[in-house]
Formats: C-alpha cells, sequence, structure tokens
C-alpha cells in the first residue's frame, strides 16, 4: 500500500524561512468523497506568495495555521474520480498539497493540455505566472507603442513574459534582475536593456536606460529598486505592483523615504495585482500565451528541483535570487511514460 508524504508548517519563520519550520509526515492515501478526486503529483510549484501564507497575518491570501499541510500549485494525474468530469489518467491542475496524493473537489480543478507545451509549463508560462503577467501588462500596465518599461525581478516566471508581451506591443523594455546570466538571456528573448541590481549604480543606470523617463514599472519586488524607478516616472505613468519579495522576510516594515509626492506630478496610476480577479477570463489569457509560446514569441525556463523530499530547498532558493525562471519540484512520472 503506498503511503503519502506531506510537508506541514511546523512553526512560523522569523526572517528567513529555514527547515525548522518544516516537517515532514507520512500518512495514508485519502480516498475521493463524492464528487471528488484523487490527484497524484507530478510537479509542484513553490512562489514567493507562500512566505506571507506562513505569516500569522491578514494578507490576500488566508495564512497557514502551525500543523497545517502546504499548498501549492499542482500538476498531477488523476488517480481515481467521482466526478463526472475526470477520468482516471487525465493531467489537472489546480492548488493542492505538498504531497505525494492529495483529493481535490472537482470544480477546484482544470484540465491540462498537453498539446500546449510540457504539462509542467500549467505552472510557469501557461499557468498562475503567465496569467498574471498577462493581465498585469494587458489590463493592468497598458503599455503602448514607444513606451519605456521596466520590469524587476524581470527574470523570474512572471517579469520575464511580462516583458516579452511589451516586446510584442512595440515598447522599449529594461529588465532588473541580479546577475549577468539573467542579464543575458533576457537580452536574448527580446529586453532591450538589463540591469544587474548587485553590481550597478540602480540609480545611475535607470536613467542611462530610460533617457526619457518610465512609461510603465512593473514591480515584482518593492524596496531600493524601486525607490530608483520613482523619480523617473513620467507624466500618466502606470505603475503595477505585483509582489514585493525584497520585504517578505522583513521583520519590521521599513520605512523609506516618502515617495507619494511624485505621483501629483506625474499624475500616474499606481494599481495593485492579484491574478485571482480575472479568474473568468483565464481562458483568453491562456489561448494567447499559448500561441505566443508556441510561435516563439514568449520563451520561458524552468528550474526543476527533483523529488519532494526536497520541496523547502527549492522554496528557499526563491529568496537567492539565482534562478531563471519557474521555480518547479518534479515529485512523479506520468504513469504513461
Amino acid at each position: 500500500m503506498a503511503t503519502n508524504r506531506q510537508w506541514l508548517l511546523d512553526s512560523r519563520p522569523t526572517g528567513e524561512p529555514t527547515m525548522e519550520n518544516f516537517e515532514q509526515v507520512e500518512t495514508e492515501v485519502p480516498d475521493p468523497g463524492p464528487h471528488e478526486v484523487l490527484v497524484r503529483t507530478l510537479y509542484m510549484s513553490v512562489d514567493p506568495y507562500m512566505r506571507g501564507r506562513m505569516r500569522d497575518a491578514e494578507s490576500y491570501a488566508e495564512p497557514w495555521d502551525v500543523g497545517d499541510t502546504m499548498k501549492a500549485g499542482v500538476v498531477g494525474e488523476v488517480e481515481e474520480s467521482n466526478h463526472p468530469d475526470f477520468e482516471d489518467g487525465d493531467v489537472v491542475t489546480g492548488q493542492l498539497e505538498w504531497a505525494d496524493y492529495a483529493v481535490a473537489e472537482g470544480r477546484d480543478l482544470r484540465k491540462v493540455n498537453p498539446e500546449h507545451g510540457p504539462i509542467s509549463t500549467a505552472l510557469g508560462v501557461l499557468g498562475m505566472p503567465g496569467v498574471t503577467a498577462y493581465f498585469g501588462t494587458t489590463d493592468v500596465a497598458e503599455p503602448k507603442p514607444g513606451d519605456t518599461v521596466v520590469v524587476s525581478a524581470a527574470a523570474g516566471a512572471v517579469g520575464s513574459v511580462v516583458g516579452q508581451i511589451a516586446d510584442l506591443n512595440g515598447c522599449h523594455v529594461v529588465g532588473i534582475a541580479g546577475a549577468d546570466e539573467k542579464i543575458e538571456w533576457l537580452e536574448s528573448v527580446g529586453f532591450d536593456e538589463g540591469i544587474n541590481y548587485k553590481e550597478a549604480d540602480v540609480p545611475s543606470a535607470l536613467r542611462e536606460a530610460c533617457p526619457d523617463g518610465i512609461d510603465v514599472y512593473f514591480d515584482n519586488v518593492g524596496g531600493p529598486v524601486t525607490d530608483a524607478v520613482w523619480p523617473l516616472l513620467n507624466v500618466r505613468a502606470r505603475v503595477a505592483v505585483c509582489g514585493q519579495i525584497s520585504q517578505y522576510n522583513a521583520t519590521e516594515v521599513p520605512t523609506g523615504p516618502r515617495k507619494l509626492g511624485k505621483l501629483i506630478e506625474a499624475r500616474a496610476r499606481v494599481e495593485g495585482l492579484l491574478v485571482r480577479d480575472y479568474e473568468d477570463r483565464w481562458g483568453e489569457a491562456l489561448s494567447r500565451l499559448a500561441t505566443w509560446v508556441a510561435q516563439g514569441d514568449v520563451e520561458y525556463q524552468e528550474n526543476v528541483v527533483e523529488g519532494l523530499d526536497n520541496a523547502p530547498d527549492a522554496f528557499f532558493d526563491l529568496f537567492e535570487g539565482t534562478k531563471i525562471g519557474k521555480q518547479l519540484v518534479k515529485v512523479g512520472e506520468r504513469s504513461d511514460t
């Protein structure tokens, strides 16, 4: 009889998470109830927003309780279905558990179309990060031909797609990332310029890369990088706030220079972004993204960590800033491979 490994939140982190905050347990494989589906995990996503759910504080995502099983975006294979829309062997995706197996209601799952690309992309460019980038760019940032667009965390799963969509819209695109190899990759997929924030004087580098100012800023990091962008915002600039990864492990909320006065001068718009607000339009985004990927107009990278046992390490890597693209954990193989 197979057992089910699960990762639990064992304690709340102070600052950066460590292995002491996680506990792995083994349980029996659960049985699906009426209208439920048993899913065997193939790939699991780790994402920066998970750090916020480890806090005992209100946010846009409900915090996990100590002792809860960690949750993640998962691509898996249906092992047993009590729902009419799913059959054994279907590949599906949904918010499931850091585990070998999980049970979900059928309404919470979506079938993955393997014809669109490797099934792992349903957690990346053809999943939540890609959809976030699509709507964050097209609906919030609204880049126009000739605009200067700056993207922070530009080599990540969201930022890299944002920059490529902006490039498709005829924009001058500047990406900010933390390694020279990231900059090289960004410039190979359509970014016009890149800035290594760990090596460059970011304010000076931005002034040089954006001589006509900044029309769109897609913010994934906050902190000093965002501070450097602010003085260059043009009249009617749009700022899409998607993430603040530089602050996620902070034990206190930092107070920096007051920046809001610039918005009066620039009449700029700052808007936060949550992909769940677009649930009824995912089909639109996935159709466009799948076409762009198939045509080679949008490229992506995946960093795959092997084994469920290594899921916490894959999560820790997010805050090191050393990886390009989507961070995934491979847990299993499809039964027909």
